[in-house]
């Protein structure tokens, strides 16, 4: 490692230039105040500052002074300079006050490596300097971005013991920070013992819950927020759009639109990704296209959430052609705008594409591939039916495969019968740790598909004994404001019996187009009859009956399903779509189906 005047060699050593400057005929502080000055109004890049450094070094001004050392650093923290430069002014400082400290700590706080201002802090404490209040934000905004909940549970005690918890700065940065390490009951927690909350309080309690999994909470504190008189912002509107998205809230989204326009947040950048990501995963790609349209700014993100909209919707060579529009615009894909390209030759069956594209990112774009592009790859050729392929490409992968690898082998040796790779692979996850509920589920299937039944009952077994359990397969459909669930037999509804009324209309009318139940479906050791029936109870058949009771003929119908869609369910949703002159669309676990007039966007290939 380069020694620290070879690093910067208009740094010299401290007690060498207190010895020079005490030689000379002017005041040490006039310089001292003319070298301050030039850091605070001439320092506009960091080229210009390391010249005014080299001018404060030149004229003999001692960097252990802290007024130079303090307004240096901070200029240094402000243009993101590196923080290595940073620490060598620090280092030099005699004696650095808290203002300083901070400033060091923030500027940790802003880089890539955020572990050192923990470190700071520590040696802030060993100096017996005080904090003050603008310490822990900054402290735990760099713990928030490690994501390191014990360390902020222990800035957080010493806060308290500092008293410096009921400040709202304080109070904000402590709900910004459970909410990021993922423990979103704890930032509301926090954000419900505020005496006070403004804008940001409501933005990082409903962000907490958007990004971990709990959208109807983040929507119920929306609406909370609208009662309490605090406006929304830019960043308020992103974490309630993808709120929506992951609900397939459309009408919600569309009225957050609506917001956006009368207020003016449609220049907004981020929230015109966060609404072109809304109508893509909400379905609407044609809306989603449109807000592209309009969009007076665009960035990589755009064109990727677009391009992955179209491929998840359905339309693969429409992904490809705008992936097309934009090299020829001269934009640089990123590695996700690949996965949006393998995703969409993937879900098309287009194998010789895919394979032409994966090349490509390489070699004329320099991305080297990641775990994701080859899992698109793993998928693409399972999709096909090309199932030792896929065991062989991951054979030579460069990459060690990990569980998302192997889960999608055993996906396709299940739906193409290969019941000697689909051990493989049950075996390779068993390897890699604990039971994931979805692979026992694969393999059991897969057993079942076989009529192993005392192998089924095996598997079974092993996931009660380690307490293992299926997640239960469930539909959402929004109506009225609100979005209701459904889940397979599911009586719980104050409508259930019109409900079971309408699936048996539903299933006399199918009969009537020759509709025949797809009992392979049913993996269990029963009876046919037994079969049809569970087949007619699924979840995204309860919420069809639902939204046919509800909903006037001709609106479009919108089901958000958390596993994949059956063979049954797909040939009966096209039906339907025909019988009642319906749009279905179904938002399933890996893609969107879109039922008209009898027919699936899919083309029968998912």
């Amino acid at each position: 490692m380069l020694s620290k005047s070879k690093q910067y060699p208009f740094l010299l050593n401290p007690s060498l230039i207190h010895r020079v400057s005490s030689s000379l005929a002017f005041p040490e502080n006039h310089i001292i105040r003319r070298c301050i000055a030039l850091v605070q109004f001439c320092a506009s890049s960091k080229f210009k500052l390391m010249q005014i450094h080299a001018f404060s070094i030149r004229h003999c001004v001692p960097l252990t002074d802290p007024d130079m050392g303090k307004h240096l650093i901070l200029a240094i923290v402000s243009l993101s300079a590196p923080m290595s430069y940073a620490h060598l002014v620090f280092s030099q400082i005699r004696s650095p006050n808290i203002f300083t400290w901070n400033t060091m700590i923030r500027g940790y706080a802003e880089s890539e490596n955020t572990s050192p201002a923990i470190q700071l802090h520590h040696h802030m404490h060993l100096a017996s300097v005080q904090p003050d209040s603008h310490t822990y934000p900054f402290l735990l905004k760099a713990i928030a971005k490690l994501t390191d909940v014990w360390q902020g549970q222990k800035i957080h005690s010493i806060a308290i013991r500092n008293g410096f918890e009921s400040l709202v700065f304080v109070q904000n940065s402590l709900v910004h920070m459970y909410a990021a390490c993922g423990h979103a009951e704890r930032a509301h927690k926090m954000f419900d013992l505020m005496p006070e909350r403004d804008l940001v309080a409501w933005n990082c309690v409903i962000n907490g819950f958007a990004l971990n999994g709990r959208p109807n909470e983040a929507l119920i504190l929306f609406r909370n927020m609208s009662f309490e008189d605090v406006d929304p912002d830019g960043f308020t509107m992103v974490s309630l759009l993808s709120a929506c998205a992951e609900l397939g809230a459309l009408a919600l989204g569309r009225r957050a639109h609506v917001y956006m326009l009368k207020v003016g947040f449609i220049s907004n950048l981020h929230a015109n990704n966060a609404l072109l990501d809304l109508y893509a995963k909400c379905g609407s790609i044609r809306d989603a296209q449109q807000v592209f349209n309009e969009m007076e700014e665009r960035n990589v993100v755009s064109w990727t959430s677009l391009l992955v909209g179209l491929a998840v919707n359905g339309f693969g060579e429409e992904a490809l052609e705008l992936f097309k529009e934009l090299e020829r615009k001269r934009l640089v894909p990123s590695d996700i705008t690949f996965v949006g390209v393998l995703y969409a030759c993937s879900h098309c069956g287009m194998v010789d594409e895919g394979f032409n594209y994966f090349r490509r990112m390489e070699e004329k774009w320099g991305i080297v591939p990641k775990i994701e592009h080859h899992g698109c790859m793993i998928d693409l050729l399972g999709r096909a039916g090309l199932v030792t392929e896929a065991y062989e490409y991951i054979q030579s992968m460069p990459l060690q495969p990990n569980a998302v690898i192997w889960r999608t082998l055993l996906g396709a040796c299940i739906i193409h019968g290969h019941l000697a790779l689909g051990e493989v692979a049950r075996a390779r996850l068993e390897q890699l740790g604990p039971g994931h509920s979805g692979d026992y589920v694969l393999l059991s299937n897969l057993y079942a598909s076989e009529h192993r039944w005392s192998d089924v009952q095996k598997v079974r077994k092993t996931m009660l004994s380690e307490g293992v359990r299926k997640s239960p397969g469930y539909s959402l459909v929004e109506l009225g404001n609100r979005v209701y669930e459904f889940i397979m037999g599911d009586r719980s509804h104050q409508e259930s019996e019109e409900l079971y009324a309408m699936l048996a209309e539903i299933t006399k009318l199918l009969r009537l187009e020759g509709y025949v139940p797809n009992t392979a479906n049913i993996l269990a050791d029963i009876e046919e009859e037994e079969k049809e029936i569970a087949l007619s109870y699924h979840s995204e058949k309860i919420a069809i009956a639902f939204m046919l009771v509800n909903t006037a003929p001709g609106t479009p119908i919108r089901i958000l399903k958390n596993l994949r869609v059956c063979t049954d369910c797909h040939v009966a949703f096209k039906l339907i779509s025909k019988v009642y002159s319906r749009e279905i669309i179904v938002r399933d676990r890996s893609r969107f189906h879109h039922f008209r007039n009898g027919s699936c966007s899919c083309r029968d290939y998912w």
